[in-house]
């Protein structure tokens, strides 16, 4: 995973025990709400944050850890971090909002295909060319004009067999 925003603080390196030390970074994200998040780096990857500076543009990447712990009266408790492994500066800005966008949920391959014949432009006249989107005849019981078969009906209160938890 990665997290992109503007360095907000650095903090020193903290000796923990002879064996093990860690360095936190805050980073405040670039979008509509403004997260702070705090990352933590251990052990040799302290010495990645020396080269940064304050208000710089980064990209962190992370692993999310997670951890239990039993207190003396038997509670269990979890916690959670986030460990950085990896640092860098974006190689350019951020494209205008009305640009397509490579990375997560953009398509791959250099941009948008044109669009195809008969789903998003109108066919010639005189091409002869039917339409996917009317019914051409052996069209379903709701008669919908999509050219799509109708949704199963689901029943909202019957459990799904599925492993989410909600």
């Amino acid at each position: 995973m990665e997290v992109l925003g503007r360095i907000k603080v650095i903090g020193p390196v903290q000796d923990v025990s002879p064996t093990f030390r860690k360095r936190e970074l805050v980073v405040t994200t670039e979008e509509q709400y403004p997260q702070h998040i705090l990352i933590e780096f251990t052990q040799d990857k302290c010495d990645l944050l020396n080269t940064f500076q304050l208000g710089e543009q980064v990209r962190i990447g992370i692993n999310l850890r997670g951890r239990e712990w039993v207190n003396p009266q038997g509670e269990t408790r979890y916690f959670n971090s986030i460990q950085g492994w990896r640092i860098d500066r974006p190689q350019m800005q951020q494209p205008a909002y009305n640009q397509p966008q490579q990375g997560y949920g953009a398509p791959q391959g250099g941009g948008y295909a044109p669009p195809q014949q008969g789903y998003s432009q109108q066919p010639q006249q005189g091409q002869g060319q039917p339409n996917p989107f009317e019914n051409q005849g052996g069209g379903y019981a709701n008669n919908n004009n999509s050219g799509f078969p109708p949704a199963p009906n689901f029943n909202q209160n019957e459990e799904a067999e599925d492993d989410l938890p909600f």
